[in-house]
């Protein structure tokens, strides 16, 4: 069934989810249906952003997942839902403004990303040093990831040496390193047939 052709909507390009076209959701008298289509929306979506963004897919996911747990258990009200899963619509669009924001390409906005989940990081560094780290760890994979690098374990550990010397150079809590590391392979994953050479 096309829940957009059932809802008497145009399928949007959900990138440009304008604030005309969530007040027509809002607006809907099929609640339920309104609940559905935002569902199916914001899925795509971070079914798109999950190439490119590990941290960003992620936390997105969760949070839908959460609100549509709620609404089926009748923790919530559909409006209630609604004006939730509109909010996150509003988050991602935000989210994708920001590396613009911050002049980062969207691997370096993606592998910022990765790092800035560490709280004691961005509280000693900062953001500028953040940002510094997440360039030189974008240029480091993109110049030293062969095509083939998932499957050699020697190419992974010569990334994992050189993003933690890239950590390393500019401080980044010694103590929160190796999950850093681990977290930039991850989204290094995500990425590399893009930069394969």
């Amino acid at each position: 069934m096309d829940i957009f052709a059932e809802a008497g909507l145009k399928r949007p390009d959900i990138s440009i989810l304008s604030d005309e076209f969530l007040a027509e959701v809002r607006g809907m008298k099929q609640k339920n249906l309104a609940v559905e289509l935002l569902r199916k929306l914001l899925n795509d979506e971070i079914r798109t952003r999950s190439r490119t963004f590990l941290v960003q897919s992620r936390s997105f996911a969760e949070m839908l997942e959460r609100a549509i747990a709620e609404y089926h258990n009748r923790a919530i009200e559909t409006l209630q839902v609604i004006e939730r899963l509109i909010g996150l619509a509003k988050d991602m669009r935000q989210a994708g403004e920001r590396g613009t924001r911050l002049k980062l390409t969207n691997e370096e906005l993606a592998f910022y990303d990765a790092l800035e989940t560490n709280d004691s990081a961005v509280k000693v560094l900062g953001d500028e040093t953040l940002l510094t780290i997440a360039r030189e760890v974008a240029g480091k994979v993109r110049d030293n990831t062969p095509i083939d690098w998932s499957l050699k374990e020697s190419a992974r550990a010569r990334l994992r040496v050189l993003v933690k010397r890239v950590l390393r150079n500019h401080g980044y809590p010694p103590d929160k390193q190796e999950k850093a590391t681990v977290t930039v392979l991850q989204q290094a994953e995500l990425i590399a047939q893009h930069w394969a050479a």
